[in-house]
């Protein structure tokens, strides 16, 4: 548990920073459109930050934590800072405006698809682990 509470706490201060990245980086290149930048913050908030608080109280709860977790909770970390990486490289494009080969263009947009396929593979595996886990306290 005190993992889970940890790496919530990691996800915190990554998530102020990249909100911090976003806001000043803007503000310095004079950047007022939209950005991807903008999805880094809540991402490290809302997939990094609550879902390990989440899983520090499930855990609580119903101590699902086995064999499998610590790889499925690898795969999750791999690929939610895959994703939050991509956005800072999409978000630091859209503010620059550098010329970009279509195929650049894609492989970002591919490595951050890649990074949400990573999650939410993960994510279905770690839900289906606490299902076992509340389905065996309940019989």
């Amino acid at each position: 548990m005190k993992r889970y509470m940890n790496t919530a706490l990691l996800y915190a201060i990554f998530a102020i920073a990249g909100g911090v990245f976003y806001r000043e980086f803007t503000k310095f290149n004079g950047f007022t459109a939209k950005t991807t930048l903008s999805v880094v913050h809540t991402h490290y908030f809302l997939l990094g930050m609550v879902f390990f608080l989440l899983l520090l109280l499930l855990e609580k709860s119903f101590s699902f934590t086995g064999a499998k977790t610590r790889r499925v909770l690898i795969v999750y970390h791999i690929g939610l800072n895959l994703t939050a990486v991509m956005f800072v490289i999409r978000g630091v494009t859209q503010v620059l405006v550098p010329t970009l080969s279509s195929g650049m263009n894609a492989a970002i947009s591919g490595i951050a698809g890649i990074g949400h396929i990573l999650l939410g593979v993960s994510m279905v595996i770690l839900l289906v682990q606490i299902r076992r886990s509340v389905l065996a306290i309940q019989v």
